[in-house]
């Protein structure tokens, strides 16, 4: 049905058919903003664009499939520092041990991406126009903000004066 529309893109699981939900969320599981694009658009495109990360500032956690110098760069002149880990090929670089635990919080993403296909049912080939995918879509996007218990990451910081030298 999507053979115009639709393309094949790979992701760490394999191939696949179809498209690409791009979600930013926030530490309490919120969706913050999100973006369709097709399966074979570059996980960085969205960042590029204004419209997705609008009124979005902080620190972004993402993914290996995000490093980017250019992204960085572009990304930090508007408010948002991109934090990501290394590839296995890359120079270590020095992190702040918050934003180290945090990355390792990451799979809070993941497991509203298993919410949204699972629960709010966003995933399922029986479409027969984009039109009825897209309304499917808002739709689980939709339902997904009412849910009354989201993931979410409890990180607090204790500020103690152990560590202080004098």
């Amino acid at each position: 049905m999507f053979k115009d529309v639709a393309t094949t893109g790979k992701s760490t699981m394999g191939w696949f058919h179809g498209f690409k939900l791009h979600i930013v969320i926030n530490d309490k599981g919120e969706l913050l903003s999100f973006c369709v694009t097709q399966a074979n658009v570059d996980d960085r495109d969205p960042l590029k664009n204004e419209g997705f990360l609008k009124d979005i500032f902080g620190k972004l956690y993402a993914d290996k499939g995000y490093i980017s110098d250019k992204l960085h760069k572009l990304l930090f002149v508007d408010g948002i520092e991109l934090i990501t880990s290394i590839r296995n090929n890359m120079k270590n670089s020095l992190m702040l041990m918050s934003d180290k635990i945090l990355l390792r919080k990451r799979s809070v993403i993941e497991t509203v991406n298993d919410e949204l296909k699972n629960i709010c049912q966003i995933e399922h080939s029986r479409h027969r126009s984009v039109i009825n995918f897209m309304c499917n879509l808002i739709a689980g996007i939709i339902a997904y903000q009412f849910l009354p218990k989201k993931p979410a990451i409890k990180f607090e910081t204790l500020n103690t004066k152990q560590l202080v030298l004098y």
